[in-house]
């Protein structure tokens, strides 16, 4: 088998390694912009990415990045530069680890964790520089439990992301307060919560890690409860140009079935792109893990942006299929889902 690298990776890492060596020797230095994970019992699983930072910048700047008011255009998510293979130190239950990030900057790494459920703080710093940041961690207990696992664009926020010039407006140009909550997504999200004692919530999407602060800022502001965010890089691989983001949620639903038998999933998506098949495939591959499956309906105009065609994609059909709920917004799913006993009605 040819383990060569694409030429699109090999073109990307002479220029990022070319670009990184310039801001050195003009006395840039590596931070850790940290992202939120997850865990269970005796574990947890540590996401950052290590990137340059000009001369004089404090690690508690890289925390206002998740100011939910900070007033930020979507370019300013992509203008940064990563460090490819930085040694990284990791501290999570008194115990420091030494770890290397990718050649794209990232780090996605388990290590060892004594800590309880709920949410703690794992310590992260480049080897050798004084600027350590604090990164969540949602760790889960052993108790079996219902688990939400959301898309994110169309699903919970308004994006039209797919089509490339929408996706270059709204990733680039648009101001992030701009950005709107799907209609009554919110509320499905917190009437949930409350009715199912805070059960975990993961947030699934094929969006780029660099929009992760932004995608964090807009949760917190719209009032969605809190939870790991699970992207991808867009850049090139070992493969090709682009990785796939279908194999990407593809293989991340797989990892969490496999990582966290004790939990049961509720799937959140829309039919503008591939998560009804998706979502069909992981009741086949996991009968009995997946209690219902909730997709929003995308208007026919907004299904033309998504896929090019004014007709939603349709799910796989499955013998294994759990509780299925479909509305055009929030609400309706919310209301689907008291109708089948899994939301209890608002007292």
């Amino acid at each position: 088998m040819d383990t060569t690298p694409h030429w699109a990776a090999r073109v990307e890492d002479l220029l990022v390694n070319r670009l990184v060596g310039t801001l050195r020797r003009r006395d840039w230095v590596p931070r850790i912009e940290p992202y939120t994970g997850y865990g269970a019992e005796g574990w947890v699983r540590v996401l950052a990415r290590a990137v340059l930072a000009p001369p004089g910048t404090r690690s508690a700047e890289v925390a206002e990045r998740d100011e939910p008011e900070r007033p930020v255009r979507g370019w300013r998510s992509f203008a940064s530069v990563q460090v490819p293979f930085q040694a990284v130190e990791v501290t999570v239950s008194g115990r420091t680890h030494h770890l290397v990030v990718d050649r794209g900057g990232y780090l996605d790494a388990v290590v060892p964790a004594d800590l309880a459920p709920g949410w703690h703080e794992v310590v992260m710093a480049p080897e050798g520089v004084d600027a350590p940041v604090v990164a969540p961690v949602l760790v889960v207990g052993p108790e079996p439990a219902t688990a939400l696992v959301s898309d994110i664009d169309d699903t919970v926020m308004v994006t039209a992301l797919p089509r490339p010039m929408l996706a270059a407006w709204n990733a680039f140009v648009l101001h992030e307060h701009a950005r709107r909550a799907v209609p009554g997504m919110p509320e499905l999200f917190r009437r949930w919560q409350g009715a199912h004692h805070d059960p975990p919530v993961f947030y699934l999407s094929t969006g780029a890690w660099n929009t992760a602060p932004a995608l964090r800022r807009f949760l917190q502001r719209n009032g969605y409860p809190p939870g790991p965010l699970l992207l991808t890089d867009w850049g090139p691989t070992n493969t090709g140009w682009f990785r796939s983001g279908r194999e990407h949620k593809r293989q991340t639903l797989r990892r969490l079935m496999t990582e966290l038998p004790q939990l049961s999933f509720v799937l959140i998506g829309d039919d503008g792109q591939h998560d009804p098949h998706l979502y069909a495939e992981a009741v086949a591959d996991h009968p009995g893990r997946v209690t219902a499956v909730a997709i929003r309906r995308l208007t026919p105009a907004e299904q033309v942006l998504a896929h090019g065609i004014p007709s939603p994609l349709r799910a796989v059909a499955t013998d294994d299929a759990p509780l299925v709920v479909a509305g055009d917004d929030g609400h309706e799913i919310l209301l689907r889902l008291i109708d089948a006993g899994l939301v209890p009605p608002a007292s």
